[in-house]
């Protein structure tokens, strides 16, 4: 049985083979090895692993999550929560927004931050393109929030998902993310030529659909490449590194560097070329407010990971401590 994807070239730890991981259930993992499928015990935090993963095993346990290529990690959602790790060793991620209802730019804007910065490469997605009266108008106006990053439009409950198809080849590992109704179990169908997901209505009055989705899953495409369908993400925490929000956010960070000051807060500065840019009209202030709003977000983000860090290292002082301690003071 082959290996779903493009195995890494690594060394093992002697009495290991290796492992991808397909399914994450509680308490335990889903594999797929060269001799099969199999399933392990899940890792405890924080070494766990998520779908996509390549793993070291032997016949009972988890030996060691290999290095990984990328990783997709939605920030916490609140002061006492981790951050949820979502997929991992992926090469595209389709960030799915259906063209149903209003365009929702500042989701898309978010999750691009999220995927620049795992490592992955994004595309934008726009589904339900047959119940759109203008899909190119509709591409048009998500172009300038999306630089640098392809943009389609499919129709996939027909299996128009042609515009995918250089980045479903063989070995290749894709991911879905969008919102609940966002059509990404039906791109995945169209993608595999069979019905291998359930698929949902949604509500006329919002757009918003049910969770046909309960797991992330690694499923595999008669082509030679896997994707991995999840569920719909109500909300997208962002994580503390501002790498993928400044590739988000290249057109701004271009336009800064042209800003008179190095320090340029891009308010009422002279020489600001942001907002000479804004009020050319060539950027709206309404991504202009997103880039700031998420630039807060980040700040708070980091610093709570800081907090986090320095008590779990307080945490961990204190039980060695009491260790060495009961060991005589010995470690």
């Amino acid at each position: 049985m082959n290996l779903p994807g493009t195995a890494p070239a690594l060394d093992l730890p002697p009495g290991t083979r290796l492992a991808r991981l397909v399914r994450v259930d509680r308490g335990s993992y889903d594999i797929r090895c060269s001799s099969g499928a199999g399933r392990v015990p899940a890792l405890p935090p924080p070494d766990e692993a998520t779908v996509g993963d390549w793993l070291a095993v032997d016949d009972e346990h988890v030996v060691a999550v290999l290095p990984r290529t990328s990783l997709l990690v939605r920030g916490a959602s609140s002061g006492s929560s981790r951050p949820q790790l979502l997929a991992a060793n992926v090469d595209t991620v389709l960030v799915c927004a259906a063209l149903a209802g209003t365009l929702p730019v500042r989701r898309i804007e978010r999750l691009l931050t999220l995927v620049w910065g795992s490592g992955a490469t994004p595309v934008v997605v726009l589904t339900k393109a047959d119940l759109h009266p203008d899909p190119g108008a509709a591409l048009r106006a998500v172009r300038p929030h999306a630089p640098g990053v392809e943009v389609v439009a499919v129709d996939a409950a027909s299996g128009s998902v042609e515009d995918l198809a250089p980045h479903v080849s063989p070995g290749a590992t894709l991911v879905l993310l969008g919102a609940s109704g966002a059509g990404k179990s039906t791109v995945v169908n169209a993608l595999a030529g069979s019905n291998l997901m359930p698929t949902g209505q949604v509500r006329e009055a919002d757009g918003r659909g049910r969770h046909t989705t309960t797991h992330r899953e690694l499923i595999e495409l008669p082509g030679g490449a896997v994707v991995i369908d999840t569920p719909g993400l109500r909300g997208v925490g962002l994580t503390g590194s501002y790498d993928g929000f400044e590739q988000a956010f290249c057109d701004i960070a271009e336009l800064a560097r042209a800003c008179r000051f190095a320090d340029c807060a891009h308010s009422s500065e002279p020489g600001c070329a942001v907002e000479a840019s804004i009020q050319a009209g060539d950027l709206s202030p309404a991504r202009m407010q997103s880039w700031r709003h998420l630039q807060r977000e980040l700040a708070v983000e980091a610093r709570r990971t800081d907090l986090r860090r320095r008590q779990e290292e307080k945490a961990r002082g204190k039980a060695i401590h009491k260790l060495q301690r009961a060991g005589g003071g010995r470690p």
